[in-house]
């Protein structure tokens, strides 16, 4: 941010804060995160980016000082990891195990970072990080090029949607700012990532270390002829990937204050909605348009993604916490069978059979997995056969569900494609799906409802066991 701009900011907060609120809060929103192998040097870069942006408060910087004497892996100076590594393992350690968020903002965007664990054990965190993310920071090490958790993060990034991608090779210092060894990890990564479903791959070489490339351009490398990350940042577009056309709209709370008011809130999905539009709920299939879109600020006349609203229907018509209102002329896909890629995030694996609650937005179901079609191998991107997934496995599961779900491929639409699996009896979430499309069942393994039941009576005492197990034994 320039000095001029600086002025112009300090100015309109002195003289005019309601438009000054106003300005931030209207600015366009990107979410990211970085990502890689561990000791890759995402959590320094972050606090790089906020520290040489000045987004960093005195009292913040003067607590860095201090904690870097004790906990810093950088010698004499300033250790700016310690920004968001705040747990004491974390700094005891030098290394990030929970997700951390940080908020700062330039003249042009609003941003959220999310800084998430390299190593494999926290690959569940990672994912939790990624999954409401638009962007990736992906960093690799100049001295080891791409590693199998760089692949194994890139792959899980793919499954999410994100569609944007920025690797950064990060300390050039320690390669000399080499220009060939940079061209050569940017070359493998490229091999690699050409099977990966992303649609805009950019690279930059770095040193979060110095600040080489992140907000400064670097006067080591002068053979790179590209913006620094946080001109990438501040320009690069996501918007277009957004639905516009699929409302989807999953009520959260039926507004009953008075006899004279009933409406149903939540947040708009994806999608807009307007005064006037037809509609229709679902499971229900009753239809009715839009009477009013209530907000905080008063009635709209439109509301748009990402929006918390109130809508209010022009006739009386059941719809519950749960359940879809989306557009008469735009349906989702409904059925009670359906294909997955899902994340496997405990050490007790993924069985056929075994019942899981299934959240898909805010409806709660049971269900379980009929089969699997195959596992991902994150190293060699291969399929195998399965009839299981382990911690941090990946694959895709053909899952069949009591209540039918309402949904679109998670490609499509993350809002009403994604859902997580939570174990029944510690009321853990246990694994992360995104969906592909509806199954039809041929070939299915079939579990009477004795053998659920009875699955679910033998975990209580041996957890690694499944219905199954004991009926062949």
């Amino acid at each position: 941010m320039s000095q001029q701009t600086d002025f112009a900011e300090t100015d309109l907060l002195e003289t005019d804060i309601q438009a000054y609120l106003k300005k931030h809060e209207n600015k366009e929103m990107l979410r990211f995160f970085t990502c890689g192998s561990v000791d890759d040097g995402k959590s320094t870069l972050i606090g790089r980016l906020l520290h040489d942006s000045k987004m960093i408060f005195e009292d913040q910087l003067a607590a860095i000082e201090k904690d870097s004497k004790k906990s810093g892996t950088t010698g004499e100076a300033i250790d700016l990891a310690l920004l968001v590594d705040g747990l004491q393992s974390e700094r005891e350690q030098g290394i990030t195990i929970d997700v951390a968020y940080r908020y700062f903002a330039t003249d042009k965007r609003k941003f959220i970072i999310a800084d998430t664990p390299g190593h494999e054990q926290y690959t569940r965190n990672m994912a939790t990080g990624a999954s409401t993310c638009d962007l990736a920071i992906i960093l690799i090490d100049a001295r080891y090029g791409v590693q199998v958790q760089t692949r194994r993060h890139s792959f899980i990034c793919s499954l999410l949607g994100v569609k944007h991608v920025l690797v950064a090779v990060n300390k050039m210092d320690l390669v000399d700012y080499s220009q060939e060894r940079y061209q050569a990890i940017k070359k493998e990564y490229r091999e690699f990532s050409e099977s990966l479903n992303f649609s805009d791959v950019r690279f930059i070489p770095i040193s979060a270390l110095n600040g080489d490339n992140v907000v400064e351009e670097s006067a080591n490398m002068p053979w790179y002829p590209g913006a620094t990350m946080m001109k990438l940042l501040n320009t690069i577009k996501v918007d277009e990937d957004d639905s516009f056309t699929q409302f989807r709209f999953q009520v959260q709370y039926v507004n009953r204050p008075n006899l004279d008011f009933r409406g149903f809130s939540g947040t708009v999905g994806s999608g807009h909605i307007r005064v006037g539009d037809a509609i229709v709920a679902l499971p229900s299939g009753k239809e009715s348009t839009v009477k009013s879109i209530v907000t905080f600020d008063g009635e709209f006349e439109r509301a748009d993604k990402g929006q918390a609203v109130t809508l209010t229907l022009d006739t009386e018509i059941d719809i519950s916490r749960g359940e879809l209102i989306v557009k008469k002329d735009n349906l989702p896909v409904s059925a009670k069978q359906f294909n997955a890629n899902v994340v496997w995030m405990h050490d007790n694996e993924l069985e056929a059979g075994r019942e899981y609650y299934i959240k898909h937005g805010s409806k709660m179901t049971t269900g379980h997995a009929i089969n699997f079609e195959h596992r991902f191998d994150v190293n060699t991107m291969e399929r195998s056969e399965t009839s299981q997934l382990a911690l941090n496995e990946i694959g895709s599961v053909n899952f069949e569900v009591a209540e039918a779900l309402h949904f679109d491929a998670y490609d499509e639409n993350k809002s009403s494609g994604a859902f997580i699996i939570i174990d029944r009896l510690s009321n853990l979430t246990v694994g992360a799906g995104m969906i592909t499309g509806a199954f039809d069942g041929e070939n299915k393994q079939t579990f009477s409802a004795f053998e659920l039941e009875f699955n679910t009576l033998v975990r209580k005492h041996f957890p690694h066991w499944g219905a199954r197990d004991i009926l062949k034994g």
